[in-house]
């Protein structure tokens, strides 16, 4: 297959877990690399429904503090270190995107095109996930590591208190990042033949 630099740039995104603090880029660096990563991402009708609330240090670890207290109340005691330790993990790196969707625009486009009303809470998951790829795709290739998380609705309400955030937008994902502190795995690739119909 020939070169193809979208594809190399996609190829460098992997899920990491080993987050630490210690990024080359500057946070307002990151924070505009992100910001533009979700500006470019599509979405149906140009909706631009993606929003982003971008957290630093404290402010990231003050979440991953939230997700956990709402993991107590839900994980036995006796099962809940091994969870203690991996929301640890998350809230070791450097900062954490919080990926919602603003439900007023959905419904907006609802009421403008309603033949399609069914179909925009869909786009919407779909312009989430594209914008999700699109900031892990740009992190990656600035060397920063990522993974993507759904405790979603667990820190919903508490996080929404904490930093303001309008009631029209719905968390939909969390992606803490930071400095990659362990080395990529061998990621395993199902068959084409399994996946992939093409006719000629």
């Amino acid at each position: 297959m020939s070169s193809n630099a979208f594809l190399e740039a996609a190829s460098k995104r992997r899920t990491q877990y080993a987050l630490g603090k210690n990024l080359s880029l500057s946070r307002d660096e990151v924070t505009a690399l992100i910001q533009q990563a979700v500006k470019i991402s599509p979405s149906s009708f140009n909706s631009q429904s993606s929003r982003a609330v971008i957290l630093w240090g404290a402010q990231s670890e003050k979440f991953w503090e939230i997700v956990k207290a709402e993991l107590r109340k839900i994980v036995p005691a006796e099962n809940f270190e091994p969870t203690s330790k991996k929301i640890d993990g998350f809230a070791a790196g450097a900062g954490t995107v919080l990926f919602y969707e603003d439900q007023n625009v959905v419904k907006g486009l609802q009421e403008k095109f309603p033949a399609y009303a069914e179909n925009f809470p869909v786009w919407s998951e779909q312009a989430s996930g594209i914008a999700q790829f699109a900031v892990w795709t740009a992190l990656a290739n600035a060397d920063i590591g990522a993974s993507l998380q759904h405790y979603n609705p667990l820190p919903d309400a508490a996080a929404a208190a904490e930093w303001g955030i309008s009631p029209s937008w719905t968390l939909r994902a969390q992606m803490p990042f930071g400095s990659n502190e362990a080395p990529f795995g061998e990621k395993a690739f199902m068959n084409d033949d399994e996946r992939f119909l093409v006719f000629a």
